[in-house]
């Protein structure tokens, strides 16, 4: 069911700068700039995009939304630590295991130089 994702940005490359860190720290490639000014990135079948806003207003990030990551509990690492780097906010807990509702889950939580909710998540099984 899941195509793309695309979140706005107000400094195009700000992003760049954080997402390649963040793409770099769990396998992915830098994103290509289209025409449009946008950053395309592709990974394991996925899209996701950062754009400055179609409609010329500021760029703003979604309440209550949040794009997850599937991986590794050491590529989480990586990425959490790349993003805080390169201009993201580290939130919520700090990485690691969290259990509830029968599940068990190692997660990691940014948000990037726009305020976009990310979440780097990791099912473990036992």
């Amino acid at each position: 069911m899941y195509s793309h994702m695309m979140v706005g940005s107000n400094d195009i490359a700000r992003s760049k700068t954080f997402y390649d860190a963040t793409f770099a720290a769990f396998g992915g490639k830098p994103g290509i700039q289209d025409p449009k000014g946008r950053l395309i990135y592709m990974h394991n079948g996925s899209m996701f995009l950062v754009t400055p806003p179609i409609d010329g207003e500021p760029a703003t990030c979604g309440n209550g939304m949040t794009i997850g990551f599937a991986m590794t509990p050491e590529q989480a690492n990586a990425w959490h630590e790349a993003g805080v780097a390169n201009g993201g906010k580290a939130i919520e807990d700090p990485p690691g295991v969290r259990e509830g509702n029968g599940m068990k889950l190692y997660l990691a939580y940014l948000r990037d130089p726009d305020g976009n909710k990310l979440c780097a998540l990791h099912r473990v099984t036992d």
